[in-house]
C-alpha cells in the first residue's frame, strides 16, 4: 500500500449506536492503521514553477462543493461549522493586519508603544481601503465580513454555483454593493468597502497585471490539485509586502478522528467525502514550502525567501510568518483562537489552523 493512501475503514459504522466502548472500538480500529499510513510528507517541497505547470482544479472537488451550494447560508446546516469558524478567522486576519501596521510605525518612527494595548477602533480601520482577494470563496461567509471591514474584496470560486449564491446572498445587502468586477478606476470607494464576485480560478487573474494588499484562501488547499501549484499562484498574486492568510487541516491522526471519523461518519455533521485524509497539510510543510520558494526575480537576481528563518520547534519569526491553531469548544458552541507560541506539535496546531505569510518588499 502506498504512503499516499489513506486506508479504507473495514468496520461497519452505525452513526446511530448507543453503545459508547463500540463506537470506542471503532475508533481505535480507524486510527490504528491511519497511523502505520498517514503520508509523511505533501508534495509541497519542490515551488510549481520548477515543474511542469498543471491545473490545481479538481473536478471532482468542484462538483462536490456545486451540489451543496445552496446550504451556504444554512447556519444549522452542512457548513455550520465555518459559519462559526468565521469570526475566528476574521479576529487572525485583523489582528495581524494591526500588528504589522503597528510594527511599521514603531520602525518608522523610532517610538515605543503597547503593542497589547489596541484600540478597538483601530481593528476597525485597519482593513479600510484594501484589495483583498478571496481564493475560493464559497459561498461567501469571509467575503462578506472582509467587505462590511471596509476592504475592496474581490471573492472568486471555480464553482459558478457556488458564486451564484454568493452574489445572491449580497444582493439582499445594499451596503456590500455588489457589482461586476470593476476596474480600479470605478470600484466604489464607501466607508464599508466594495464586494465582487467573479467566476474563476486563481490561475486566470495571473494574466491580469492586478495584485492584492491580502490574498485568503480558507478551507481550499486541502481540497486542490497540485498544492504547491497553488500555493504560488496565491503568492504571485500579493503585493510586494503583502499578506497571504490561509486556513486549512493538519494531517494527523487527530484530525483524521475528529473531520472525517467525527464530523462525518459518526455525528454526520458534514457530508461523507467532503475531505480527504491524505490531501490535508501540516504546519511544517507550509514553513519549508515558504522557506524555499522565492518571489519572482528580476532582471536575473534570485529573490529572497518569504521565511529567511525560524527559531526553537520550527517557528518562524512573528514578522515573516505565523502558525495559530483553532479549537472547537463544543459545550460553548464555537472556535477559539489557540494562544500564540509553544509548538507545531502542540494539540491546538494539530488539527484545524490558521497560517499568515508576507512576501518580502
Amino acid at each position: 500500500m502506498s504512503l499516499w493512501q489513506v486506508p479504507r475503514c473495514t468496520v461497519a459504522i452505525t452513526p446511530k449506536s448507543t453503545s459508547s466502548s463500540r463506537n470506542t472500538h471503532r475508533a481505535i480500529s480507524v486510527l490504528r492503521p491511519l497511523a502505520l499510513h498517514t503520508p509523511r510528507s505533501r508534495c509541497l517541497s519542490t515551488p510549481a514553477s520548477q515543474t511542469e505547470a498543471t491545473s490545481t482544479i479538481n473536478p471532482s472537488e468542484i462538483a462536490f462543493f456545486s451540489k451543496l451550494s445552496s446550504q451556504w447560508w444554512d447556519e444549522q446546516g452542512e457548513f455550520s461549522f465555518l459559519h462559526r469558524m468565521n469570526p475566528v478567522r476574521m479576529q487572525f486576519i485583523r489582528e495581524k493586519l494591526l500588528e504589522v501596521k503597528r510594527d511599521g510605525e514603531y520602525e518608522k518612527d523610532g517610538f515605543r508603544f503597547d503593542r497589547g494595548g489596541q484600540d478597538e477602533g483601530d481593528h476597525v480601520k485597519v482593513m479600510q481601503g484594501l484589495d483583498v482577494l478571496d481564493v475560493g470563496c464559497g459561498g461567501g461567509l469571509l467575503s462578506e465580513s472582509l467587505a462590511r471591514s471596509g476592504a475592496h474584496t474581490l471573492g472568486i470560486d471555480a464553482s459558478s454555483s457556488n458564486v451564484a449564491i454568493a452574489s445572491l446572498h449580497a444582493s439582499a445587502d445594499p451596503q456590500l454593493s455588489p457589482d461586476t468586477f470593476p476596474s480600479s478606476s470605478t470600484r466604489p470607494t464607501s466607508r464599508a468597502g466594495s464586494l465582487t464576485y467573479r467566476h474563476a480560478a486563481a490561475e486566470d487573474l495571473l494574466q491580469e497585471p492586478k495584485r492584492y494588499d491580502a490574498v485568503c484562501s480558507m478551507e481550499v488547499l486541502e481540497h486542490v490539485d497540485n498544492p504547491a501549484g497553488f500555493l504560488e499562484t496565491c503568492a504571485e498574486l500579493v503585493k510586494p509586502g503583502g499578506h497571504l492568510f490561509l486556513s486549512t487541516i493538519a494531517r494527523t491522526p487527530l484530525s483524521y478522528f475528529l473531520t472525517i471519523f467525527m464530523a462525518e461518519q459518526v455525528l454526520q455533521k458534514v457530508t461523507s467525502g467532503t475531505h480527504t485524509h491524505a490531501k490535508y497539510v501540516n504546519p511544517s510543510e507550509l514553513i519549508s514550502f515558504f522557506q524555499k520558494y522565492r518571489k519572482p526575480s528580476v532582471a536575473g537576481e534570485s529573490g529572497r525567501p518569504w521565511i529567511s528563518r525560524t527559531y526553537e520547534h520550527g517557528l518562524p519569526t512573528r514578522t515573516e510568518a505565523e502558525v495559530r491553531g483553532m479549537v472547537y469548544v463544543p459545550w460553548r458552541g464555537e472556535w477559539v483562537l489557540a494562544p500564540r507560541g509553544g509548538s507545531l506539535l502542540a494539540p491546538s496546531a494539530q488539527c484545524n489552523y490558521l497560517f499568515w505569510v508576507r512576501k518580502p518588499l
